[in-house]
């Protein structure tokens, strides 16, 4: 039976290296978790939130799954919001998402993909609503840019959903942020949405 020992030793080596750096980073961490951000971001395995960023474990409340969608009915991602929202006061949810996403390319395509195919179907919805822009582009660009509308409809997605409407409601101090990461150089696009209030979120829509 392969029990991945392998991973094991890796765990104790990356445990040790952080203790010799700083011996009470382990008891510190275990005391709380006070994070100031979520990241919302894809479950792709070349994208680590805390790396992306250089934040260390216990810095970023984390929920990833295929393409970073939020769906009003997904009870997982909004009981996330919430958690991260009203218990752990983050101040900032980052949506992010990736250059040359597998699922939003497998929304692009006709073939059947198995169950994932009601997942995707979101996407195209995405596609649908901005297909006369994206018919003016190349294959290649227009997958680039189809990634960055599916960022920017699920943090609109993020600023209706009720937890966060009552936050602001409440006064909170929260914004939420639309990036995009291209795994090819490493580094973030901001994609110059940020909305801190339902006011904001009303001319956003308009």
């Amino acid at each position: 039976m392969n029990k991945l020992t392998h991973l094991f030793e890796r765990n104790i080596q990356w445990a040790d290296e952080i203790k010799e750096k700083n011996p009470g980073f382990f008891t510190e961490l275990s005391k709380q978790q006070a994070p100031e951000y979520l990241w919302i971001g894809c479950s792709d395995s070349r994208v680590p939130a805390n790396q992306i960023v250089a934040l260390p474990p216990g810095e970023v409340f984390v929920h990833r799954n295929i393409a970073n969608v939020v769906v009003h009915t997904d009870l997982n991602c909004l009981s996330v919001i919430q958690f991260a929202v009203d218990y752990l006061k983050v101040k900032h949810i980052v949506v992010c998402g990736h250059y040359g996403c597998g699922g939003v390319k497998a929304s692009m395509e006709e073939e059947d993909h198995g169950l994932i195919d009601n997942w995707l179907r979101h996407i195209k919805d995405v596609g649908r609503f901005h297909a006369a822009e994206l018919e003016q582009l190349d294959e290649h660009a227009r997958l680039d840019r189809l990634c960055e509308l599916n960022v920017l409809e699920q943090a609109a997605n993020v600023c209706n959903s009720s937890v966060v409407q009552n936050a602001w409601n409440s006064g909170a101090d929260l914004s939420v942020h639309a990036w995009i990461y291209s795994i090819d150089n490493g580094l973030l696009k901001d994609l110059n949405l940020s909305v801190s209030s339902i006011k904001q979120m009303e001319q956003l829509n308009n």
